[in-house]
């Protein structure tokens, strides 16, 4: 990281001449990343740059940041990077092994607040392909006497989740396994949640190469035009669902009209979808009246 043949000494250094690699290697949104980066590597908060511009760094901390850097530049996500990632005002653990929680899955977790008014109550939840455990975690952090459980094919990805609830101060309340769908699991809940693949095979060409190279397969793709995991949980979890039970799914863009059809064909009363900030119906909502 050089400069007009000079190497960067102060924070400010940091951030401008980061800010003009990432720019010049075409990545979005530079600047935000520059100042996560550079603030996971002097282990300060982002506020922390703007109040010490001036700031010598050391050998060791330019160092760090160097090394992030050339991993962005390389299209590794800042979340990858940093192992970390926010998400409903919670911090939580990412990996290679877990997709990255995104804001357009927030739009999940208000649509059950919408739909269940009383926050008080001793629910159960369930969380089918739980991933980093984000959507349950930020559900049990909303329902303050809520069990629940979070399900997913990988041990890997079950293990961040599991540190994800430690941290976060709910493993008293959350518990984590492997498993395929609601593949044996009993009738009883009150919120089932999920994220399941749903991009079609042939759309990989259109990912960014921080979805493509650094997000698990087995968390992004389906088969039938990514319609496949929907047919195979909406009506299973449908049939696990206590009477008045809510099933809130995330649908990719121009699905949310087929995964209405499968919850209606499922006995589900639907409701209109949940667009997300970008105006896209993000989160499908059932509910079981019988």
């Amino acid at each position: 990281m050089v400069a007009n043949g000079q190497n960067p000494k102060t924070i400010a250094d940091c951030l401008l001449i980061a800010n003009e690699q990432l720019m010049a290697a075409g990545i979005d949104n530079p600047r935000l990343d520059v100042r996560l980066l550079l603030a996971e590597a002097i282990s300060k908060e982002t506020s922390y740059l703007f109040g010490y511009p001036e700031k010598i760094l050391s050998n060791e901390e330019l160092g760090h940041f160097q090394m992030m850097l050339n991993r962005r530049l390389k299209r590794e996500p800042v979340s990858k990077i940093i192992g970390h990632k926010e998400f409903w005002s919670l911090n939580f653990k990412v990996s290679h092994d877990t997709l990255d929680p995104r804001p357009d899955s927030e739009t999940l977790v208000e649509a059950v607040l919408e739909n269940v008014s009383d926050t008080t109550q001793a629910i159960k939840i369930l969380d089918l392909g739980t991933g980093t455990g984000c959507l349950l975690l930020a559900l049990l952090s909303e329902f303050q006497a809520a069990q629940g459980l979070g399900i997913d094919i990988s041990d890997k990805a079950l293990a961040v989740a599991q540190e994800n609830a430690v941290s976060l101060e709910l493993s008293n309340r959350s518990v984590f396994q492997t498993g395929n769908w609601c593949e044996g699991l009993e009738h009883g809940w009150d919120i089932i949640i999920s994220n399941p693949p749903y991009i079609g095979l042939d759309e990989k060409r259109t990912l960014s190469p921080e979805v493509l190279n650094y997000d698990p397969d087995l968390a992004l793709f389906a088969e039938d035009n990514g319609m496949k995991d929907y047919q195979r949980l909406i009506p299973s979890a449908a049939a696990i669902l206590n009477k008045n039970g809510l099933l809130v799914i995330e649908a990719g863009q121009g699905q949310a009209e087929g995964i209405n059809t499968l919850m209606s064909d499922a006995g589900l009363v639907v409701s209109s979808p949940k667009k997300d900030l970008g105006g896209i119906p993000r989160a499908c909502i059932g509910r079981k009246s019988v």
